[in-house]
């Protein structure tokens, strides 16, 4: 499996990105996708993950992110609105097959100033 991350970017406070992940590969083992964020001089955190259908949420992006699945296309995409500076991060996808197996994605940077 292959992930190829995109939609970074240079944002002011209170906008919008919206970032696209594209799996290929054995895509059809793929069960949880998420995104994952890593600051500068912070360990990488989970910032969203859909598992089936279900999305789940990091407490700090709750209700300005939305995380999607489009099968057919086999992205996972990550709509972030209401920017903030302390979402400047470099963000990953990363996807989990039904084997526990586990595969990331290069970073995208996202940078937000005010």
């Amino acid at each position: 499996v292959q992930l190829q991350a995109s939609g970074g970017g240079s944002v002011q406070v209170g906008g919008s990105l919206r970032l696209s992940c594209a799996a290929s590969g054995s895509v059809f083992s793929l069960y949880r996708m998420a995104w994952y964020r890593q600051a500068p001089g912070k360990q990488r955190e989970a910032v969203a993950a859909i598992d089936n259908g279900i999305a789940t949420y990091a407490d700090s992006v709750e209700g300005r992110f939305t995380i999607s699945r489009d099968r057919a296309k086999n992205t996972v995409n990550l709509q972030m609105n209401s920017l903030e500076p302390e979402d400047t991060a470099v963000y990953y996808c990363k996807a989990t097959d039904l084997r526990r197996a586990e595969y990331w994605g290069q970073g995208t940077l996202v940078t937000v100033s005010s």
